[in-house]
């Protein structure tokens, strides 16, 4: 097997612990990784902390953190189909998207790489005649970025791409489930030359994760997963009032109209929700549909459904694999069984099938008649779309944000002004018209509710990991005048 190792304050080692990791293609192990501590990771934060204030890092100009991370970028690119291999190999998400999307990472190291010296202060017109104020930018401290198995290169260059361009140092503790392709990372981080301490990279279960968010010396928890482990983070961060960000999934409303390219949109929500297998915080999960086009929609997808090719991740042909572990394939069972208990009408498959591997067929369920089934309010992270028809524009936006998540969206009409009420209407951070499933360095991504706070991607998420200096300089030569009055 396969074995991987931590890096902490710029040198590799193995984990208090180990466990293995299985390929979810197969059910087996195929790696050995480590297990990190309590102490391994006080150990990172105070190396990350030390980092934080030591010349060799902090002494840099902005410009010069900027190149650093050109030559991230570089390294990111140049090993992408390495990393897009372990990938594949430790989450079971297929080749033909780890490949693209890691592919891509790289452009996000290259965005904060040219906005690493941009991020600016401000001169205030103060109304004191004899004060000049301005503002500084300065980096916030250690963070603590926990990124979950599924697009974990991508998550967390959202995370430390605007932290480091901000001055920042990062532990970054990759989730128990497939962490090989970060750690594998950890080798282009020493490679590109950042100074130790200033990147560090771990695995771990609770404990590493209890360890990491309630240490002293976190300033800044950068968290994407489930509400319910965002809930225990933002309890531990009380133990040192860090800030938090967190990006945590959703429901999203995928609504199609009569008047929309029926075409487009079926493929739009097929990459919604079949896609990396519906492993995604943006999966489309609820069809919303006119009643009109209803059964035209429904018959195209579950053709679209029942013809997607099931297969081995590593085989570029195959565009559904397994999921990433058999604890949530057995959790779709369960909330599939549920919602047709109660009413839900399946319309195509529902039932994992024999063999080795965690695979469960793309399902489409047909909850019209049971708007509040299990699976048309619970996020699955799995191939399910669950259809709701609706009437009228009111109908669809009163279903759209019947929901306590608020990410992403996705609407398709030809009529342009119906396309900006729903814009205006829609409860959620990001709103796709007749697209889905697109990102960019350029835009900031996030939600709100549910779906947590705070957003990554843009400048945006570079002034997260920021805070205000506010400086006051007195230019008059005069004394100071009465010093029981405030100035």
């Amino acid at each position: 097997m396969e074995r991987f190792q931590h890096y902490i304050d710029g040198a590799f080692e193995d984990g208090a612990g180990g466990f293995d990791s299985l390929d979810p293609a197969t059910g087996t192990p195929w790696a050995r990784m480590p297990d990190a501590s309590a102490a391994d990771v006080d150990r990172a934060v105070r190396a990350a902390h030390r980092a934080f204030h030591d010349p060799e890092w902090a002494g840099l100009t902005a410009s010069a953190r900027g190149k650093l991370l050109l030559r991230l970028a570089d390294l990111v690119a140049e090993a992408a189909p390495r990393l897009a291999e372990l990938e594949t190999r430790d989450t079971g998400k297929i080749i033909r998207e780890t490949s693209a999307q890691i592919a891509y990472v790289a452009e996000y190291y290259r965005y904060y790489a040219g906005l690493a010296d941009k991020i600016e202060g401000a001169h205030l017109p103060i109304d004191k005649p004899d004060m000049e104020v301005w503002l500084r930018r300065e980096p916030i401290g250690v963070v603590a970025a926990i990124v979950p198995w599924n697009s974990q290169l991508f998550l967390s260059a959202v995370k430390l791409g605007p932290a480091l361009a901000a001055g920042c140092t990062v532990v970054l503790k990759a989730s128990e489930d497939g962490p090989a392709p970060l750690l594998a990372f950890a080798q282009l981080v020493h490679q590109t030359g950042f100074p130790p301490g200033v990147v560090n990279v771990l695995t771990g279960g609770p404990e590493a994760g209890k360890a990491l968010t309630t240490h002293p010396l976190a300033a800044h928890i950068a968290f994407t997963g489930g509400p319910e482990t965002a809930r225990h983070i933002v309890r531990a961060s009380a133990e040192n009032l860090a800030r938090t960000s967190l990006e945590l999934g959703g429901k999203s409303p995928f609504i199609v109209f009569e008047d929309a390219d029926l075409d487009s949109a079926a493929n739009a929500q097929v990459a919604g929700i079949f896609a990396a297998t519906g492993q995604s915080c943006v999966a489309g999960s609820r069809l919303l549909v006119q009643n009109g086009i209803k059964d035209e929609m429904l018959a195209r997808l579950k053709a679209k459904a029942e013809a997607v090719r099931i297969g081995a991740p590593g085989d570029m042909a195959t565009e559904v694999g397994p999921l990433c572990s058999l604890r949530q394939r057995a959790r779709i069972d369960d909330i599939v069984a549920a919602s047709v208990a109660v009413g839900a009408r399946l319309v195509t498959g529902g039932q994992s099938p024999e063999g080795e591997g965690f695979y469960y067929p793309p399902t489409i369920l047909d909850c019209s008649a049971v708007p509040d089934a299990p699976c048309v309010t619970q996020e699955l992270f799995g191939p399910v779309l669950s259809v709701v028809g609706f009437d009228t524009e009111e109908d669809a936006l009163r279903i759209a944000n019947g929901t306590p998540y608020g990410l992403a969206s996705g609407v398709f009409t030809r009529d342009l002004t119906r396309a900006h009420r729903m814009i205006r209407g829609i409860r959620a951070g990001v709103v796709w018209v007749n697209t889905y499933r697109a990102v960019s360095p350029i835009a900031p991504f996030g939600g709100h509710g549910l779906s947590g706070h705070g957003r990554e991607g843009g400048l945006a998420a570079a002034l997260d990991y920021t805070t205000v200096k506010t400086v006051w300089l007195r230019i008059s030569d005069a004394p100071i005048p009465d010093p029981f009055v405030m100035r």
